[in-house]
């Protein structure tokens, strides 16, 4: 049977569109000879979720987003999110949906396995969703206290601009530069201290020192016993003289023991006292002088 050219050019653009087909879902993530099966998972929020974006169990890549629907007739209602999943693949009851938000755009899905050993979610069913805890729902939370501490901070250069404009600042900074010139010029008299003054010093100490020990050595070389028996020999002779002082057997003795010595010695200088008051008083009755000679009569 001939076949015509007609029917040559049919059967190679058949043949030609199942290859793009394929082609296109090969690029799209699907694999058109697997078996796959499917579930459903309604978010308030799809954020910027596209088809054909992997879908993760605990970060491992398990199928595709294979459609994506929004109920327009009834806004608010959330969108519903379809996926494919290798076929046979257990998903236990109390598993969760989240979207993971990345840093620089888009989501990933991931399914948060549960871990229930009997119950398990069946093909079709919907599997719920949860509300994402990952970096940037944890920054969106971070951004009131970032604003918080952004005022502090524009407060704080109020308060530096202020201070950096008020004219008694230059008068401090005047006067912390005095108090470094005279700490360095303590310093450096410190440092002349230290170099000159406290070795003479030391050097002193030093022969002081040597003094003491040379001291101490002539004490060591003192009779101690021969100075001690002279020291008590000066005693008793003292105590003799203190006992002849005391004794009426002699002069000095009497002078200073006997009273009748005493007395006798007050009234001659009473009587003189009274003798030399009368000379001052009467001095012709012991005097007489004349420059003609001695008159008759007298």
């Amino acid at each position: 049977m001939k076949v015509s050219r007609e029917a040559k050019i049919g059967i190679v653009g058949v043949i030609a569109l199942v290859m793009m087909f394929y082609t296109i879902k090969f690029l799209q993530g699907i694999n058109p000879f697997s078996v796959s099966d499917t579930y459903y998972i309604n978010f308030a929020n799809a954020k910027a979720l596209a088809k054909s974006s992997p879908v993760y169990a605990d970060g491992y890549n398990i199928g595709i987003v294979s459609d994506i629907s929004y109920d327009f007739e009834h806004p608010g209602r959330g969108v519903v999110v379809q996926i494919s999943v290798d076929h046979g693949l257990r998903i236990p009851a109390g598993t969760v949906a989240v979207l993971d938000e990345a840093m620089l755009g888009g989501c990933t899905l991931n399914l948060r396995m549960g871990n229930s050993p009997v119950e398990r979610f069946s093909k079709g069913d919907t599997i719920p969703s949860e509300a994402a805890s990952g970096l940037m729902a944890t920054a969106a939370k971070l951004v009131p206290k970032l604003e918080q501490t952004l005022a502090r901070v524009d407060t704080l250069l109020e308060a530096l601009n202020t201070l950096a404009t008020d004219p008694n600042l230059k008068a401090v900074l005047a006067n912390a530069n005095s108090m470094s010139a005279n700490l360095d010029k303590s310093s450096q008299q410190l440092n002349k201290l230290l170099a000159n003054d406290v070795p003479a010093m030391v050097k002193t100490f030093d022969q002081a020192g040597q003094n003491v020990a040379t001291l101490a050595e002539n004490f060591s070389q003192i009779d101690v016993n021969s100075t001690l028996a002279r020291a008590d020999s000066a005693l008793v002779g003292l105590q003799t003289v203190t006992q002849r002082l005391n004794s009426n057997d002699n002069s000095i003795g009497l002078l200073l023991n006997d009273t009748t010595l005493y007395g006798q010695l007050n009234r001659t200088v009473v009587g003189a006292a009274a003798l030399v008051e009368d000379l001052k008083a009467h001095p012709k009755r012991y005097v007489h002088f004349s420059v003609f000679g001695k008159k008759e009569g007298h």
